[in-house]
């Protein structure tokens, strides 16, 4: 079997008055809940991709931490008959605005979310147990 291929993520998040808030967006072929993510690139950090992944998906921009969060595994589908197993790093975006217009807005949508809806709402299971743990970790 294959090593999965690797992706980085950005898992953005405020913190507001009633508690922080999770930013997903939805996949461009089938709709599904996830965070912005990408292919790493050789002249960025996997924290800055993830950052520049954010702004062009989800319009958001904040400071980024440098170490992961942690990551999941996810089938990516390419074509109708073209898959692989991806692995993707999460590092977490403590987002500080989000612009009116971004590169992707016009084929996502987004969603700011609590935590516990976010993790409901996300298709891949490890991401939704991943946000679950960062967030139970957290509010401990």
């Amino acid at each position: 079997m294959k090593p999965p291929l690797k992706q980085v993520a950005a898992l953005p998040i405020v913190e507001t008055a009633g508690g922080p808030l999770v930013l997903l967006i939805t996949t461009r072929g089938r709709g599904r809940w996830t965070i912005p993510r990408g292919w790493p690139k050789p002249e960025m950090t996997d924290a800055e991709l993830a950052a520049q992944e954010a702004a062009e998906e989800a319009g958001v921009e904040g400071d980024i931490e440098p170490e992961r969060l942690g990551s999941f595994e996810y089938t990516k589908r390419f074509h109708l008959f073209s898959w692989a197993r991806c692995r993707v790093d999460v590092y977490v975006l403590r987002v500080r605005c989000q612009q009116l217009d971004w590169p992707e807005k016009a084929s996502r949508k987004s969603l700011w979310a609590p935590p516990e809806e976010a993790a409901s709402l996300v298709a891949d299971d490890e991401l939704s147990a991943l946000l679950s743990d960062f967030f139970r970790q957290k509010a401990a």
